[in-house]
């Protein structure tokens, strides 16, 4: 009945499965009955969500480096067929498909994580009912386990809207407005660190990035506030791993042209001087000045050959 009156039922009882099943292997290990069970298993799913979305995410950092790309392109575009937004149209799609860029690829982990954190929180808001409402695996017993379940003397459904309905309001509104902070946080310094660390200084979505940078990072505050502990400890941790995974690829695999690039290749010209000393005997900093009084030298060769005034031939002396 519950997938009939509810288009993300079966998402929800997906969701109540694995609760379940991180519940069962950390139970014997903190307590069926304790918060800290029930934390982790939520943790326990975003970390099976981020791994099934690896694919997606590569695909969105593609997608991100693409439309830096062809940012140029896309303005010569816009420009020369300002008064014509049918051919602007066109030439925009044409644009995509020689590129192989797809606007809508740098949203889909965000898209495909919102049905899954909507029905996170029908789930907590069946374990908040009194009495409390199983779902799928989730058990009415097992519902109840969690209901009275707290993490610092905080039910994991709580949300600071409703602080005063919780056995523990103060507590309840402290660690909601500590969750809400560092999810907020998270969100600046992910999108803060693709922005200065994998864009070229030329790049002219730098604006638009610099108002998303500031702009989500408001509205998840503001929406935090009616969100269940738990939904706020899903967020909070998909960030972190958001944070890690995006640093991972951007030291390894930057956008040409990208400050990330140029330590990029810093780091491979130093691990390069590093096998050349070894091989030379030396230590790296003397094979470094010894490759600089070099090139310095070619240099100057260079400039010399080039200033050298050319020899007059004994028949133009005459």
């Amino acid at each position: 009945m519950d997938l009939l009156l509810t288009p993300l039922g079966w998402l929800e009882n997906v969701i109540a499965w694995l609760l379940v099943m991180f519940h069962n292997i950390l139970a014997p290990l903190f307590g069926e009955a304790s918060g800290v069970t029930w934390v982790l298993s939520i943790v326990g799913i975003v970390i099976i969500i981020r791994i099934l979305l690896i694919p997606l995410f590569v695909k969105q950092i593609n997608a991100q480096r693409n439309m830096q790309l062809v940012q140029p392109q896309m303005k010569e575009i816009q420009k020369k067929y300002a008064g014509d937004r049918e051919r602007q149209s066109q030439e925009m799609m044409k644009l995509y498909r020689e590129t192989g860029t797809n606007p809508l690829s740098s949203c889909l982990p965000i898209l495909l994580q919102a049905p899954i954190f909507f029905a996170l929180f029908r789930v907590l808001q069946g374990i908040a009912q009194n009495p409390p409402e199983g779902k799928g695996a989730l058990t009415p017993e097992l519902a109840q386990m969690a209901h009275d379940a707290t993490i610092f003397n905080v039910p994991i459904y709580a949300t600071f809207a409703h602080a005063a309905e919780t056995p523990a309001p103060t507590a309840t509104r402290i660690l909601a407005v500590v969750l809400i902070i560092t999810m907020s946080l998270t969100t600046f310094f992910t999108q803060r660190q693709l922005m200065i660390k994998n864009t070229s200084g030329d790049n002219p979505m730098v604006k638009q990035m610099k108002v998303m940078m500031y702009l989500f990072p408001v509205i998840f505050a503001i929406g935090g506030f009616n969100f269940p502990i738990g939904v706020l400890i899903y967020w909070t941790t998909s960030n972190l791993w958001t944070m890690g995974q995006q640093f991972y690829v951007i030291r390894n695999n930057p956008t040409p042209g990208s400050p990330a690039a140029a330590a990029l290749a810093e780091r491979k010209q130093h691990k390069a001087d590093r096998q050349a000393a070894k091989g030379a005997g030396v230590t790296v900093e003397e094979y470094i000045a010894t490759k600089e009084a070099e090139e310095a030298r070619q240099k100057a060769e260079t400039v010399q050959k080039r200033q050298q005034p050319k020899r007059k031939s004994k028949k133009k002396r005459k």
